[in-house]
C-alpha cells in the first residue's frame, strides 16, 4: 500500500520543479494517518507532514533514504519495544534528487495480543468448556453400550459392528457351555467353576476398559495422557479377543474328548514338527526381542500325523510362557527332536521357575501360580490348558521339570509314528 501511495505522490509531483514547489504540492494533500516527507539529496529535511522539518535529524543514515538515493526506491520497517509499535517506510527518488518518503505506524503482535488478551481467554475458557461438554456426551453414547453387554446373556447384542465378532463369540460360548451342561450331568460343577472363571475373567479387561473411557469421558484425564489411556483400552481389547479364542479352542477340545470325533479340528495330516516350531518361533522371535530375551530352535525334521493348527497352539503357548515368564537377557531354547523312537519337542527356558507345590496344578484352566504377577505380563491363563488337552489330543505326554529361580523344561513326547 506504501509503495503503491508512494509511486502516485511521486508521480504527482513529477515534474522535475523546484523543493518549494515540492514542499507546496505535499502540503496540499491529506495524507491522514500516514506521514510523508521530502529529504534533499545530502539528508537534510525539507518537509515533514507530522513534525517540524527544522526540528529533524539528517536522514541520510535512515536505510530506506539511503536505498532510495542510490537505486531509486527504498523501504525498510522499525520495532519500537516501547511503544509496541512497528514503524513501515517507502521512499522514491524524486528526478529532481530529492526523496520523498511515506511512513505507517502499526501495533506490533505483541501489542494487538495484550490489547486483546482478555478477550481471547474468555473465547478459549468458552471452547474449553464447550469442549469438556460434548466430549463428555459423545463419551457416554460411545461407552454406554459396551457397558451394557452382558458376557452370560444367551443372545446378547452387539452394539456396533466391530464388536459383533467379540459377542458373536460370547453367546457361542455361553451356547456351548450350556450345551455341554446338559449333555454330561456328571461334569456340573466343572462346568460351573469353568463359567464363573470366564465371566471374572472376561469381566477384568471389561472393568479396566469402563474404567479408563469413564475416566476420559468425565474430562479427568489430561489431554497429554489420553494416548496412554486410549492404549490400556487397546490392549485390553486385544486382551478379550485372545481369551474368547482359548476359551474357543478349549470348548472343541472338550467336545472332542468327550465325542471321540477329531474331525472338529478338521482332518489328521502328516505334519513336521520342527516346521511348525520353525514357524512359531519367527512369529515370537519380536516379543522376544522386545523381552530382551534370546530365543534359539534346533533340531531334525521330525514329521507325525496330527492337526497342524493344535500343534501350532501347542508349541505357541509354550514358547510364549517361556518369554513371558522369563528375565532380561534370558534364554528360551526350543528342541525337535527324536528320542528312543518317539518323536519330542521341548522347550525349556532360563526363568523364574515353578515352585514344587505347584507344579501339578498349572495345566488347569485359569490356575496362575502367582496372581499379580501373572496378571501383569499378560496371558489368558488358558495357555498350558490348551497344551494339555492338544497333547491328549494327539495321544502325546507331558514331562515338568523345573527349579524355582533357574527356568523351566517342557517336554511333549508323541506316540512312535
Amino acid at each position: 500500500m506504501l509503495a503503491r501511495e508512494c509511486d502516485t505522490v511521486a508521480t504527482a509531483i513529477d515534474d522535475g520543479g523546484t523543493a518549494k514547489e515540492e514542499i507546496a504540492l505535499l502540503s496540499s494533500i491529506d495524507f491522514g494517518e500516514e506521514r510523508a516527507t521530502l529529504v534533499a539529496p545530502d539528508g537534510t529535511v525539507l518537509y515533514d507532514s507530522q513534525v517540524d522539518a527544522a526540528a529533524l535529524e539528517n536522514h541520510a543514515d535512515r536505510p530506506e533514504i539511503a536505498e532510495a538515493l542510490r537505486s531509486g526506491e527504498g523501504e525498510s520497517d522499525r520495532d519500537s519495544d516501547t511503544l509496541g509499535y512497528v514503524s513501515l517506510y517507502h521512499a522514491r527518488r524524486l528526478p529532481s534528487g530529492d526523496v520523498v518518503r511515506l511512513g505507517l505506524d502499526r501495533s506490533s503482535v505483541g501489542r494487538i495480543v495484550g490489547q486483546d488478551l482478555f478477550i481471547m481467554l474468555i473465547v478459549v475458557g468458552c471452547l474449553v468448556v464447550v469442549a469438556w461438554f460434548v466430549s463428555r456426551i459423545i463419551a457416554n453414547r460411545l461407552v454406554q453400550p459396551i457397558l451394557e453387554i452382558d458376557p452370560e446373556a444367551e443372545n446378547a447384542q452387539a452394539p456396533y459392528v466391530e464388536l459383533e465378532p467379540m459377542v458373536s463369540r460370547l453367546n457361542e460360548q455361553h451356547h456351548d457351555l450350556v450345551e455341554r451342561m446338559d449333555q454330561v450331568q456328571s461334569a456340573d460343577d466343572m462346568r460351573r467353576e469353568f463359567t464363573a472363571n470366564v465371566t471374572h475373567e472376561l469381566k477384568t479387561p471389561i472393568a479396566a476398559i469402563s474404567g479408563a473411557s469413564e475416566l476420559i469421558r468425565d474430562g479427568i484425564v489430561r489431554p497429554e495422557d489420553i494416548p496412554n489411556f486410549a492404549s490400556r483400552i487397546y490392549d485390553d481389547a486385544q486382551r478379550l479377543s485372545a481369551l474368547v479364542s482359548d476359551i474357543l479352542t478349549l470348548s472343541k477340545l472338550d467336545e472332542t474328548e468327550r465325542s471321540q470325533d477329531r474331525q472338529l479340528f478338521g482332518s489328521v495330516e502328516p505334519v513336521d514338527l520342527l516346521s511348525v516350531a520353525s514357524d512359531v518361533c519367527q512369529r515370537y522371535e519380536q516379543r522376544a526381542c522386545d523381552a530382551g530375551v534370546k530365543l534359539k530352535l534346533d533340531g531334525v525334521s521330525t514329521t507325525i500325523k496330527g492337526n497342524p493348527r493344535l500343534l501350532d497352539e501347542l508349541i505357541g503357548n509354550l514358547v510364549s510362557n517361556a518369554i513371558r515368564y522369563n528375565r532380561r537377557s534370558g534364554s528360551v531354547f526350543v528342541w525337535v527332536l527324536p528320542q528312543n523312537g518317539q518323536p519330542c519337542v521341548r522347550v525349556s527356558d532360563t526363568g523364574i521357575g515353578i515352585p514344587q507345590e505347584d507344579q501339578a496344578k498349572v495345566f488347569e484352566r485359569f490356575y496362575r501360580v502367582d496372581k499379580g504377577r501373572s496378571r501383569e505380563k499378560g496371558g489368558t491363563g488358558l495357555g498350558l490348558a490348551i497344551v494339555k488337552h492338544a497333547a491328549a489330543f494327539h495321544d502325546a505326554t507331558i514331562d515338568l521339570k523345573s527349579e524355582l529361580g533357574k527356568g523351566t523344561q517342557i517336554t511333549v513326547t508323541f506316540p512312535a509314528q
